[in-house]
């Protein structure tokens, strides 16, 4: 899918610039086919060696922008 190639490996950060992840999956919705959420790995040495467990998921409503990294929006508008 278009859109998967487009998103995965996109670094994520917040509305301060700080990187929380890159993109590693897209989830959608299978009957509105519409994107539900981001799936997240955290950066580090364990994302390097492809070891890292830990992922964030980021609901797509959070998302400010989509660009050359993702934007999310502030937490508390």
């Amino acid at each position: 899918m278009k859109i998967i190639e487009n998103i995965v490996g996109k670094e994520v950060v917040n509305t301060d610039a700080v990187l929380i992840g890159k993109v590693s999956d897209v989830e959608f919705n299978d009957v509105t086919k519409e994107v539900e959420s981001l799936i997240l790995k955290k950066g580090g040495i364990s994302e390097t060696l492809n070891i890292s467990k830990s992922e964030d998921i980021i609901p797509y409503d959070m998302i400010s922008k989509i660009g050359d990294k993702i934007l999310l929006k502030d937490a508390f508008d």
